[in-house]
């Protein structure tokens, strides 16, 4: 036997006399009940309290600004007197109007009686047929005449009517566009006015978020100073094309902010998420190892993006792994240290 054949024969001895490896030698990890981990998202976005009517008071008629005897910020309630106009002219056509229709009144009255003894009288065929209808149609056309004038009758009033400007709603007055002396016309500017009892949030959401709040039964408006709480009333059922964003409306629970208070509208997720720090990659799938009849599963997240919590559908005990997860592969046998 040579040299070199009898140290190849040693080395073979050497390593048939190895024991040799486990084909599946269990892998020492570490892992938590869900529940330990499980997170709850907060979110936040821009907001503004935003009022339910926010409107510009305009003249409905042409007269003369006499009195505005409301100031910018002042608070007013429904019926309050905004503006006054010059009515003079107009209840000179009030007037005029009522004493047209007190007149037909009377002429319908005195036609009522022609007609009633000229129906007398035919009876008798003591008058001709024509007559009666003559008498028949005076009637009709000032009855015809009557409604007309009482539709006039009813103009001229709320024309009257309509030189006092009074506040729609319970309001502030936050911008006045005209002066006392100034002449107005229909569709002038005369104050702008906001609700000051009615008023939500407004907050605009990526359509990603807006998926996130539908489990959501709770929201606040933060602002500088406090919070409120808020009740989500809609969520718009349009997109807007060059934000891509959907707006949500919500209503305060109880106190109010005051309109057009900025601030952001904030809530916690309801459905429990898995921290950013336990998502892996396989085989370019984001997923998580868990530990199910003492083997590695790796549960693929189809809709997880790295750096930010999962939602998941784990009981509160499923084990997840902690240390030892970055060597597992899909159905290694594991103990839990």
């Amino acid at each position: 036997m040579t040299i070199f054949s009898a140290i190849a024969l040693g080395f073979a001895l050497c390593f048939s006399a190895a024991p040799a490896l486990a084909a599946d030698q269990p892998v020492n990890v570490t892992a938590k009940r869900f529940s330990e981990i499980a997170t709850y998202p907060e979110h936040r976005a821009p907001a503004v309290v935003v009022p339910q009517n926010d409107s510009k008071i305009n003249a409905e008629v042409t007269a003369k600004i006499v009195d505005i005897p409301v100031q910018v910020g002042q608070v007013v309630d429904k019926g309050t007197v905004l503006v006054r106009l010059q009515n003079a002219d107009f209840n000179s056509v009030l007037q005029r109007e009522a004493a047209t229709l007190k007149s037909l009144e009377a002429r319908i009255e005195l036609a009522r009686y022609q007609l009633q003894r000229a129906q007398t009288l035919s009876k008798q065929q003591a008058v001709a047929e024509e007559l009666l209808k003559q008498r028949e149609t005076e009637l009709a056309v000032l009855l015809a005449d009557q409604i007309g004038q009482q539709a006039a009758l009813e103009q001229a009033k709320r024309n009257v009517e309509k030189c006092t400007v009074r506040a729609p709603f319970q309001a502030i007055v936050s911008e006045k566009f005209a002066q006392v002396g100034e002449l107005a016309a229909p569709g002038t500017p005369l104050l702008r006015i906001i609700d000051a009892e009615r008023s939500e949030v407004a907050a605009k959401l990526s359509m990603v978020k807006v998926d996130l709040t539908h489990a959501v039964k709770n929201y606040q408006f933060l602002t500088e100073k406090r919070g409120y709480d808020l009740s989500l009333r809609a969520i718009t059922p349009s997109v807007d094309p060059v934000e891509r964003t959907q707006e949500l409306r919500l209503e305060f629970v109880s106190d109010k902010a005051l309109p057009g208070t900025a601030g952001e509208l904030y809530w916690v997720d309801k459905q429990a998420h898995l921290p950013a720090e336990y998502l892996l990659r396989r085989k370019s799938i984001i997923g998580v190892f868990i530990v199910k009849d003492n083997r590695a599963e790796f549960v693929a997240l189809p809709d997880a993006v790295e750096g930010r919590p999962a939602r998941v559908t784990f009981t509160a005990d499923q084990q997840v792994v902690e240390k030892g997860r970055f060597r597992l592969q899909h159905g290694d046998a594991v103990i839990i240290k």
